[in-house]
């Protein structure tokens, strides 16, 4: 995608003031009935951790994160986090959490080396959830589970939105469809990564794509994970057609944590085997950390969503390439 892309005849339904307003009414009816439909507890959150601990996500292995020193302690050297995946897990033993509790945060983030478009910001908003699950439900059934009622929470929001807001309507199906990546690649193996999700987000409404890490039987990856907090095989992301920009767009990744098994096999794949010297990789392996599953849902993606905006800067404050924001304003896309 392009740094911006204007749908044809494009006007905002409502202005900027009742956009804020509508915000707050999609995160706070949507965090509730997430955490009603996962059995989810609200916890406070780091925004910055220290690398020496393995607690930040590295995503895909090559961005940076932002850095920066500690006058106070001779500056050592902090970095605001990418996400919150493995600081959950760590937060769900010590706060004492049960199979079948859970917990979720708001986490924000700075991706510095994102590049921006309509749905992509180097200001990231979401609510990071875990959930504390038995050794014997580390299965496939069990993801799909959870993703159902995921999907339940974003429909529900959906419905009282359109409620709410006439113009919205509704958009997402009734239910969700399920694919592996190797599934999607066997379906269109002419196609990059990025189309086939387009051609079943368009063909599904909704869809689950799911073992997103690992390398398919083209020798390709369809998507890049860290090798240490999701089990590559057990994983994936909910992907649902939007038809303001006519694109398929990711709402949510989620997976089934690594157990110890899964990540001594994913260092290696990933040729990072040094990282099980870190804290958090060595608790891990060591066996003193609950089994979760968890992920990320996008806050500034389903506000967008929910409202029908063209960009995400509708509905987020962030930088923008020079020039970006005065042709947005002059196609009736106000960034804020």
């Amino acid at each position: 995608m392009e740094h911006l892309k204007v749908p044809t005849g494009y006007e905002p339904a409502i202005d900027l003031r009742e956009t804020q307003i509508a915000i707050k009414i999609i995160k706070d009816f949507f965090q509730r009935e997430l955490a009603k439909q996962l059995h989810l507890t609200r916890v406070s959150a780091p925004l910055i951790v220290l690398p020496e601990t393995g607690l930040n996500d590295n995503l895909n292995g090559v961005e940076r994160p932002v850095k920066f020193g500690i006058r106070e302690q001779g500056d050592r050297e902090a970095e605001i986090v990418h996400s919150l995946a493995k600081w959950k897990r760590k937060a769900l033993k010590e706060y004492g959490f049960a199979p079948g509790e859970g917990l979720y945060t708001d986490m924000s983030a700075i991706r510095r080396d994102e590049d921006t478009d309509n749905i992509h910001s180097i200001y990231v908003d979401q609510w990071d959830w875990e959930k504390v699950i038995k050794r014997e439900e580390r299965n496939r059934g069990t993801l799909e589970l959870i993703v159902k009622a995921v999907y339940k929470a974003l429909k529900v929001t959906e419905d009282y939105m359109a409620y709410e807001y006439e113009y919205i309507g509704r958009c997402l199906p009734d239910h969700i469809e399920f694919i592996t990546t190797q599934e999607l690649e066997d379906r269109y193996p002419d196609c990059a990564p990025k189309e086939r999700e387009y051609r079943i987000a368009k063909l599904h409404g909704a869809v689950f794509i799911e073992q997103i890490g690992d390398t398919l039987k083209s020798g390709e990856k369809h998507d890049g994970r860290a090798p240490d907090y999701d089990d590559w095989s057990l994983n994936g992301d909910i992907i649902v057609y939007y038809p303001v920009l006519d694109i398929a767009l990711e709402l949510s990744s989620m997976g089934i944590r690594v157990d110890e098994e899964a990540l001594k096999s994913q260092l290696k794949k990933a040729g990072c085997e040094e990282r099980a010297e870190l804290p958090f990789q060595k608790a891990l392996l060591n066996g003193e950390l609950p089994c979760t599953v968890g992920g990320g849902i996008g806050q500034s993606r389903i506000c967008m969503f929910f409202l029908r905006k063209a960009h995400i800067g509708e509905v987020q404050a962030s930088i923008w390439p020079d020039g970006i924001r005065a042709e947005a304003e002059a196609n009736h896309i106000h960034l804020l």
